[in-house]
C-alpha cells in the first residue's frame, strides 16, 4: 500500500499569508548615531501616537538597543523633555 500525505483537515499547503519585511537597526547599520535622551526629536520617532515606547518590530531596533532606546525614552520623560501622555489625550482628561 502506498501512504499519501494530505493536509490537516480545514488546511491547505500555501505559503504563509504575511512575510514580515526584514528591518536593519538603525543604530547597529549607523555606527555613528547616539542614543541620548537630550535628543527629544529623534526619540520621538520611536514613541507611538498613543505615547507608547514603540516594540522591536515596528520600530526595528535589535534588543541591545531598544533596550537604550527605552531607557532614554524614560529619562526625557522624567525630565520633561517628552510627554508621558499625548496631547489629545490630556486635552480630553480637562474637560475641553
Amino acid at each position: 500500500m502506498a501512504e499519501t500525505r494530505e493536509a490537516p483537515r480545514g488546511r491547505k499547503w500555501t505559503k504563509p499569508r504575511y512575510v514580515p519585511k526584514r528591518r536593519v537597526c538603525l543604530f547597529c547599520a549607523d555606527k555613528t548615531q547616539v542614543i541620548d535622551y537630550k535628543n527629544s526629536e529623534k526619540l520621538r520617532n520611536f514613541i507611538t501616537d498613543r505615547g507608547r515606547i514603540a516594540p522591536r518590530r515596528k520600530s526595528g531596533t535589535c534588543a541591545r538597543h531598544q533596550r537604550i532606546l527605552a531607557r532614554e525614552i524614560k529619562r526625557a520623560r522624567h525630565l520633561a523633555l517628552l510627554p508621558q501622555a499625548p496631547v489629545h489625550i490630556r486635552e480630553s482628561e480637562m474637560g475641553g
